[in-house]
């Protein structure tokens, strides 16, 4: 059963209950009060009769007698004498031809007499249902010349007054609920409407291919059925918050993808260089002992130089994978090992084993006096100062002066690398700390490398807690490392696997 449906069906039963208990209460107290007014009818006539009675012998008073007197009663009085002399006698005053102001005199059959005595047996008032004549309230009053008179009234009028009454509640509650039932569904419907566009929105969204490719959710609840002031529109706009995630969240699963898939095309890439090279220096060393001999000088030579070949290729592939396995640890939060690291003292010695490699540059180092002391794996920090000086020794031509400087800010320890170059390319600065991201567009590069460093430094830097940030226009680039004098949770690294 819909929930439109389960809604009609309690409304209009609560409310058929309602309108039936307030029938039964309003034809009881109508009936009620019209009984009363009947009962003072009754008693009225019943006391004028009594006054009339009086004025005859008991010989003489009988019901005929009495009533075509000079009194004219009214049509429909029912008048019993029971006399002492001339016995039982009674007669009704009927209608004559639809007159309802005079009527003629009908005597009482023996068995309406009966009925009549037995309603009035423990009572001087009742209620009797007379043979051919209907229901009838009667009231019974001694006369002072001893007859006793019982007067009588129909109750047709208060059974036919209840039931128009009925009548015309029932079929006011009939039109009623007909109404209220399409009043009800017009409403139900229209509150409900903003539900159906969401099982509408929800139902093109599961139809959508979201597992693979890309993929945009573009489908939403429209905004004048999301109105979060209103329940349901909340249900609209709760969806709406829902898909906007989602389709957030599977954009970054997307670019997660296409990294994914352009990083392992760089590490194939990078991968290939090496091996293809070990290969055709294996294939040359091969062919010279072939064709020369093991004994032959130049076949020994050419093998001799295709192996250091081999060698630094061996090297260089090392490196590469190395550098893969640091990040992809460093990534899972294992290989740093803390403990108390003087930054200065570290920045002192990367800076000694950077100058050789680079005499042609000028270098600058800016200290403290004091040691600036934090938490922090040793050899990870050292490996950042490392690549961040390699970086800027790399990337910047002979003569150009490479400053590293470190300070303690507050609760932070920050490192900068400045070199007065030829800056970055703003196109390359939002993928400076990709893996494989290279900066040969804007800086002269001399020597290889594997474009991993300053992921690297991102992701040892990250580890630490810290972040690391650059500025960088022609003449003025600068790195910028800050790093927690304490982290949050430092604790010793598991072993590295093998």
């Amino acid at each position: 059963m819909s929930l439109q449906t389960r809604l009609m069906t309690a409304v209009i039963g609560f409310v058929s209950l309602i309108l039936v208990i307030v029938a039964i209460i309003t034809s009881a107290t109508l009936g009620r009060t019209l009984e009363d007014q009947l009962d003072e009818k009754v008693s009225s006539n019943a006391h004028q009769l009594v006054r009339v009675t009086q004025a005859f012998a008991p010989s003489s008073a009988t019901a005929r007698n009495i009533l075509t007197g000079p009194l004219a009663p009214p049509v429909g009085v029912l008048f019993v004498v029971s006399s002492p002399v001339t016995g039982y006698s009674g007669a009704v005053v009927e209608s004559s031809a639809g007159d309802e102001l005079t009527g003629t005199l009908e005597a009482l059959t023996e068995t309406q007499m009966a009925e009549v005595a037995a309603a009035l047996r423990d009572s001087s008032v009742a209620t009797v249902a007379l043979t051919d004549l209907g229901s009838y309230r009667i009231m019974a009053l001694p006369a002072d010349n001893g007859v006793l008179v019982v007067t009588g009234l129909p109750r047709d009028d208060i059974q036919s007054q209840l039931t128009q009454l009925l009548t015309v509640i029932a079929l006011a509650t009939i039109g009623g609920l007909i109404l209220l039932a399409l009043t009800t569904a017009i409403t139900i419907r229209v509150g409900l409407r903003p539900l159906r566009a969401v099982a509408s929105t929800a139902t093109r969204v599961a139809n959508q291919q979201l597992d693979r490719g890309e993929v945009s959710i573009t489908e939403r609840v429209p905004a004048s059925e999301a109105d979060p002031r209103t329940e349901t529109g909340l249900v609209g706009a709760s969806l709406n918050t829902l898909l906007d995630h989602v389709d957030a969240s599977l954009a970054a699963r997307q670019k997660n993808e296409e990294q994914m898939r352009r990083f392992v095309a760089d590490a194939s890439h990078e991968l290939r260089t090496p091996l293809a090279s070990i290969r055709g220096y294996s294939e040359l060393s091969l062919r010279a002992l072939r064709q020369g001999g093991a004994d032959d000088a130049g076949a020994i030579e050419s093998t001799t130089s295709s192996l250091e070949r081999i060698q630094a290729q061996s090297l260089r592939m090392t490196r590469l994978v190395e550098d893969l396995l640091l990040l992809a640890r460093l990534d899972e939060g294992r290989e740093l090992i803390y403990g108390t690291v003087d930054l200065a003292q570290l920045a002192l010695e990367g800076l000694s084993d950077a100058r050789p490699t680079a005499a042609d540059h000028h270098w600058v180092i800016e200290v403290p006096d004091e040691p600036v002391t934090i938490v922090g794996d040793a050899g990870r920090i050292h490996q950042v100062i490392a690549n961040l000086l390699a970086n800027a020794r790399t990337h910047t031509p002979a003569g150009t002066t490479i400053t590293l400087a470190v300070t303690r800010e507050g609760e932070e320890a920050v490192l900068r690398v400045h070199d007065d170059g030829p800056g970055i390319d703003p196109a390359l600065r939002d993928e400076l700390f990709a893996r494989f991201a290279r900066g040969d567009s804007s800086r002269a590069r001399q020597t290889g490398g594997t474009g991993l460093g300053l992921a690297i430094v991102k992701a040892i830097v990250e580890g630490h807690g810290g972040d690391i940030s650059v500025a960088s226009e022609p003449g003025d680039s600068t790195f910028t490392v800050r790093l927690p004098v304490t982290p949050a949770n430092p604790s010793p690294a598991a072993e590295p696997e093998d």
